[in-house]
């Protein structure tokens, strides 16, 4: 699909959670968010991608790594940064930070501090999905590192033998924190371990918006017709460290420079320029809509009141 319209949205998508990522890592730096911070920076298609080609009846499941997928299933900005800096304003009232964005009545069941925790729930997911008989789809991210926890082979498999209606979007940027992938797999492909259970995979450039999209429509009604699961392994590279306070310099500099030339966002603006014949006017006039936007939602979090202490102890609480 190279409509113009919709190649200018798949942009708008890449370029906010660019924006979003470079901008709220500054706040962190002004030490308005606290805690820890993952940026996606160089993964944002991968996100837009395959949200791009779900059905708002369809659930998602994110991970520590997570604000692109939250903004790219349509996230508030405002929401979202009141959130990052714990305000009452943000979508778990301040309470989820940056790891823990959820929002669940869109379809949305969360971000998830604990690498490979979100792949269960997400199968819980589908299998509800199954239980119930409709052909709604979850798609679970996680990462090249949560591939080794031992939840994703007991996950996939009882996927497999249910036939259950979940793709399993692997994110694989080369690293667990500072550790590269090869020097803990053998296997050069990860996709290949779920052939032994009798799951659909394959590997696809996770920077190209459009091939993401296009697989992961197809993955999508493979699933509804009831031939689930699928397994995406989406290869791309991380643009920074692990974290903010990472500076990454074990990340060799000649193959970061080689990713960073397949840069998700430039790609995205290639194909909106040469497959939408926009203009260079019409392009940056996105740009400045993201950036105007991306202003007042930072202006609102900064504006928003913090949670009230005698509410946060009565939930705590109740949880006792």
């Amino acid at each position: 699909m190279d409509s113009k319209q919709f190649l200018s949205e798949l942009y708008r998508q890449l370029y906010t959670i660019r924006v979003f990522e470079t901008r709220c890592i500054k706040l962190y730096r002004q030490g308005l968010i606290r805690g820890y911070f993952h940026p996606y920076l160089g993964e944002e298609a991968i996100a837009v991608g395959v949200c791009a080609a779900l059905e708002k009846r369809d659930y998602i499941i994110s991970t520590h790594r997570g604000h692109g997928h939250c903004i790219a299933w349509g996230a508030e900005l405002k929401r979202m940064v009141a959130e990052l800096l714990g305000k009452e304003t943000g979508y778990c009232g301040g309470r989820g930070g940056s790891m823990h964005i959820a929002q669940i009545d869109s379809g949305n069941l969360g971000a998830n501090g604990i690498v490979g925790a979100g792949i269960p729930i997400g199968v819980g997911a589908a299998l509800g999905s199954s239980i119930r008989g409709d052909d709604q789809v979850t798609a679970v991210f996680f990462s090249d590192g949560a591939a080794n926890n031992g939840v994703f082979p007991e996950a996939m498999n009882l996927a497999a033998i249910w036939d259950l209606p979940v793709i399993l979007v692997l994110e694989n940027n080369h690293y667990a924190v500072t550790t590269p992938i090869e020097q803990v797999c053998r296997t050069r492909d990860l996709c290949e371990r779920s052939k032994g259970y009798g799951v659909e995979s394959f590997t696809l450039d996770g920077n190209d918006v459009l091939e993401v999209y296009e697989r992961t429509k197809a993955a999508a009604e493979q699933c509804r017709q009831g031939k689930g699961p699928v397994l995406m392994e989406c290869k791309t590279y991380r643009q920074m460290g692990h974290h903010v306070n990472d500076p990454g310099t074990y990340m060799p500099k000649d193959r970061l420079e080689y990713y960073l030339a397949k840069d998700p966002v430039k790609i995205g603006r290639k194909y909106l320029a040469e497959k939408g014949d926009a203009t260079e006017e019409e392009i940056a006039r996105v740009e400045s809509d993201v950036e105007t936007l991306l202003e007042e939602a930072v202006q609102f979090a900064k504006d928003s009141n913090e949670p009230d202490l005698q509410k946060f102890l009565e939930e705590v609480g109740s949880c006792q």
